[in-house]
């Protein structure tokens, strides 16, 4: 029994063991497959290869067991790996990784994942198989030179100054889209264009091989190409462009010397490009000085030439100024001996030469110490001798040579010197006022204006008031009863007791008695005096303002950063900044203004002068003056034309009466200027218009309008009579016009500035009238009229007046209703008409009448006529009707065999004669002609010429075919 029990036990046991050893071998795949940790490979980009180090090979201890020793495949781990693993071989367990896309370098040039290796599990199915563990993969991507250079700008400049050779001008860059260091880089630059002074190294840089001449050539163009490392050259070459400069020189570019102004064409700017050169340096401050030179205009500048006179009235000073220097005229002749400049463009201004002095006559002028008056004048005046020069003098006539008052220069001071009247208290008071100044001596034109009020002198020059530096005192002069004497140009001196009229004075031979001492050499004009009021600051400055200047509109953006300073009468002006920019925007906007309608034409120079600081607080760039002049061209001059009734008659009684005769009663003032327009022309000959020579130019007229500022009418022929003959004109109207007028025994003289209808309204008035006209026959007159002084003139508008005279007083008075105001009187060989002709009444009295009879003689035959013709026309017409009604008739059919016709021959040559008239109304139609105004002497021979033409004789011949008997008709 226990024998048995033990035999069970051991079956349970084998049994056991015999499940566990069929199980032990039934697990065959024991291992997992081995690979290494990790492996670096390389790929070329547009490959699927990778090389890898160490290969890919996994191992498996299981081997040889089938599947469970062999390699199945590997597996790669990572997100978007562009590699795959394939086995190639499952028992040795090799394997490769390749590219499943191409890759590209220059997008990822390493790649980073992990892989694993399993084999194939126990059987065909793969179960149970084993991974091994993960190892690390990487690859790097090799490049292939794919991309060649691309330069990074597409062209490149740069400036050099010539003489100067450089150790690098520019630089040139390409870059390679490859991402290897081999193809990537650039290795090396070329230019290609050949024989040209210029290298290029190997990083780009370009500089020149010789010393460049700006004079050989203005600019090079050169081609430059680059080459990467792996010898590929660039797609596009590059295009460099290097401009030669002259060899720096600081100073003003873009400056004009010669500037053209066009008269009326307001500002014009003098530098619109102008540019600073300063050769790089560092600024830190500039100035420019800018000048206009009118020195040699006029007195200092262009200004109104109108007479001084003229001038304070219109800068508004108050009326009773005196002209002490006026041009020379019939009514103020005491400067014709004085030389002038004898301008019309310019002031007219008169010149002392140390030998002359004019006295001014008595009457013009009358001043007293006891009330303030206004000495102006203009004066140019070098440095003299250390002698007194006296430009006016108040002093005694005769016996005496005392200097009641005078204004001299000496030793280039300005000397007023006021003596007390002698009504005054015996003390000493204020005399002599001395005032220094440069303007004196410095040889140009100055204005002064003196206001004298006894004790007190004040005293402006242009316009800048100055304080004497010296006051002498004096004691009073001496009463007494000698007259006083005015001279211009030295001080009249009386040691001989006799008086000498002559307006102009020269010095006397040496030995005689002097007449005049202190002569002036200088230059002087528009001297005036005015007696009672002071002239006030704004007169002066407007006396003195110019009509020409520099003027400068800032700009915005540069008005804070300039500043500008202008002289008082603006022909010079200053700029002060820091700013280069700004400073050339400044300078582009200065401007030249001239404001005269007429301005004076000629040069005037320009010059700028600089001054350049830099950081060390000293002039650093020494900029040279720019010089240049400003052409202001001649102005269109202006025609003044004077028009109207240049003869006409009244009757005696009219210039008898109390109104006169009006001498200009339909006076028209016309000013016009002519321009020239080239014709218009085709296009294409407008093209070589500027070539050709022979393009017409077409002239223009146009009216203008613009001021007069004198009118003279003087009598042609013999002086005004005053006793018996006047002009006149309404001094009222003249006054409320701002206008003068001046009359002698020559005529009378309108001055003032005013324009040329107000001039027409006062010409208008002009009356001339005679108190005794029984001699008269005739009178002449001529009218001048001009402007700015005298410097544009009208032609000479001559009227000529004649006087009716009636053979009774009573026949006078009636013809004088029914005869024409305007006749031509009949000239007869014997009698003399200019001027004013004295012939006896008979012939004063029929001339007229035998005239007029004439002209009714003449009107009432032409009248008849122009009656006669046209009843002649009506009678014609009516023939003509006729006619065509006879010949309707003659086209009817009948037999006039049994007929006797009897013919009348006045009427056959009636008809005759008026078919003639028809045949010539016809061809002068066909002409077109009429002549209304033919005589019948002239209407019949030309019927008598047409009566041999062809017509006339066949219709001789119709009649010489009808015969009749004659024998009973009675005459």
């Amino acid at each position: 029994m226990q024998f048995r029990g033990n035999k069970q036990f051991a079956s349970a046991v084998g049994l056991v063991l015999g499940l566990l050893c069929a199980v032990e071998a039934a697990k065959v795949n024991k291992h997992k497959p081995w690979i290494e940790t990790t492996y670096h490979g390389i790929v070329t980009e547009n490959d699927d290869k990778v090389l890898l180090d160490p290969p890919l090979i996994a191992l498996d201890k299981d081997a040889p067991l089938r599947y469970a020793g062999e390699i199945c495949g590997f597996r790669i781990h990572g997100q978007n790996v562009p590699f795959e693993a394939v086995v190639l071989d499952k028992s040795t367990g090799e394997g490769v990784i390749r590219a499943k896309d191409k890759l590209d370098c220059e997008l990822q040039k390493e790649h980073t994942f992990t892989i694993q290796a399993y084999d194939c599990g126990e059987g065909p199915d793969g179960a149970n198989m084993k991974k091994s563990h993960k190892a690390t993969v990487h690859i790097q991507v090799n490049d292939i030179n794919e991309y060649s250079p691309v330069f990074k700008e597409k062209s490149y400049k740069a400036t050099v100054i010539e003489g100067k050779k450089y150790d690098s001008i520019l630089k040139v860059e390409a870059v390679d889209a490859d991402c290897s260091f081999q193809f990537s880089q650039i290795c090396s630059y070329e230019i290609v264009t050949p024989d040209v002074p210029f290298t290029i190294d190997k990083d780009g840089y370009i500089k020149n091989t010789e010393k460049l001449n700006y004079g050989k050539d203005h600019m090079y163009k050169l081609t430059v190409t680059a080459y990467d490392c792996g010898k590929s050259r660039a797609s596009e070459d590059v295009l460099v462009k290097i401009n030669v400069k002259p060899t720096c020189k600081p100073g003003w570019t873009g400056f004009n010397k010669r500037i053209e102004y066009e008269p009326g064409t307001g500002s014009l700017a003098l530098f619109p490009s102008m540019h600073l050169e300063t050769c790089d340096e560092p600024i830190t401050s500039i100035q420019a000085s800018i000048e206009l030179e009118t020195n040699h205009i006029g007195k200092g500048c262009d200004r109104d030439t109108y007479s001084e006179k003229s001038l304070h009235k219109l800068c508004g000073a108050s009326t009773g100024t005196v002209e002490l220097l006026p041009a020379p005229s019939s009514s103020a002749n005491w400067t014709v001996g004085l030389p002038t400049d004898n301008g019309h463009d310019s002031d007219q201004v008169f010149e002392f030469n140390g030998t002359q002095a004019i006295k001014v006559p008595e009457g013009v002028v009358s001043t007293s110490l006891k009330e303030p008056f206004t000495v102006s004048v203009w004066m140019r005046h070098g440095p003299g001798a250390h002698e007194k020069e006296t430009i006016l003098c108040n002093s005694d006539k005769t016996e005496m040579n005392r200097h009641h008052f005078s204004l001299y220069v000496h030793n280039c001071r300005l000397i007023m010197l006021l003596r007390q009247d002698p009504s005054e208290a015996e003390n000493y008071k204020p005399a002599e006022f001395h005032w220094k100044l440069d303007q004196v001596c410095d040889k140009e034109w100055h204005h002064y204006v003196l206001n004298v009020e006894f004790l007190t002198v004040s005293l402006f020059v242009d316009g800048t008031t100055f304080e004497p530096f010296l006051v002498t005192e004096d004691y009073p002069l001496h009463a007494s009863k000698i007259d006083t004497q005015l001279t211009i140009g030295a001080c009249w001196q009386d040691n001989s007791g006799h008086d000498n009229d002559t307006e102009t004075v020269s010095e006397p031979a040496p030995g005689g008695n002097a007449r005049m001492a202190q002569f002036f050499r200088g230059n002087l004009a528009g001297l005036m005096i005015r007696s009672g009021k002071l002239e006030n600051k704004k007169v002066i400055d407007c006396l003195y303002t110019c009509k020409e200047g520099l003027d400068v509109q800032l700009p915005e953006e540069v008005a804070s950063a300039v500043k500008v300073e202008f002289n008082p009468n603006q022909s010079s002006l200053t700029v002060e900044g820091d700013d280069i920019d700004a400073f050339d925007k400044v300078m582009q906007h200065i401007s030249y203004l001239n404001s005269r309608q007429f301005p004076t034409p000629g040069i005037r120079h320009l010059r700028v002068s600089t001054t350049v600081k830099c950081f060390n607080e000293e002039a650093c760039v020494a900029v040279p003056e720019a010089e240049g002049y400003i052409m202001v061209l001649q102005p269109e001059e202006p025609k003044i034309s004077l028009s109207g009734i240049d003869h006409f008659a009244r009757g005696a009684a009219e210039f008898e009466s109390q109104e006169g005769v009006t001498l200009f009663p339909e006076l028209r003032i016309v000013s016009t200027i002519t321009r020239e327009v080239e014709a218009d022309a085709e296009p294409e000959v407008t093209q070589g218009a500027e070539d050709d020579p022979t393009v017409q130019e077409t002239v223009v007229s146009e009216e203008i309008m613009h001021n007069l500022d004198t009118c003279e009418v003087t009598a042609v022929g013999d002086e005004l009579d005053g006793e018996h003959e006047s002009l006149e004109v309404d001094l009222a109207q003249l006054q409320q016009r701002g206008l003068e007028m001046s009359s002698s025994n020559v005529g009378l003289v309108i001055t003032g500035v005013n324009t040329m209808a107000n001039y027409e309204q006062v010409l208008h008035l002009i009356r001339y009238k005679n108190w005794h006209t029984e001699a008269l026959f005739d009178r002449k007159f001529k009218l001048v009229c001009s402007e700015l002084n005298g410097r544009y003139i009208s032609n000479d508008f001559k009227v000529e007046v004649n006087v009716i005279h009636t053979a009774n007083p009573m026949e006078h008075a009636n013809n004088a209703m029914v005869q024409p105001n305007f006749i031509n009187p009949v000239h007869h060989a014997s009698v003399d008409l200019s001027g004013h002709n004295l012939v006896n009444a008979h012939q004063a009295s029929v001339v007229p009448s035998a005239a007029t009879i004439v002209i009714v003689v003449c009107v009432s035959f032409l009248v008849f006529m122009i009656i006669l013709g046209v009843f002649r026309i009506r009678a014609a017409h009516q023939r003509t009707m006729r006619d065509q009604e006879n010949g309707k008739e003659n086209e009817m059919d009948w037999d006039d065999s049994a007929l006797t016709i009897t013919v009348n021959p006045m009427e056959t040559y009636e008809d005759q004669h008026s078919s003639e008239e028809e045949e010539e109304e016809e061809e002068e139609s066909e002409d077109g002609e009429e002549e209304d105004d033919i005589t019948s002497a002239e209407s019949e021979s030309s019927e008598d010429e047409e009566g041999g033409e062809p017509e006339d004789q066949q219709g001789a011949s119709r009649q010489q075919q009808l015969e009749w008997d004659d024998s009973t008709l009675t005459y």
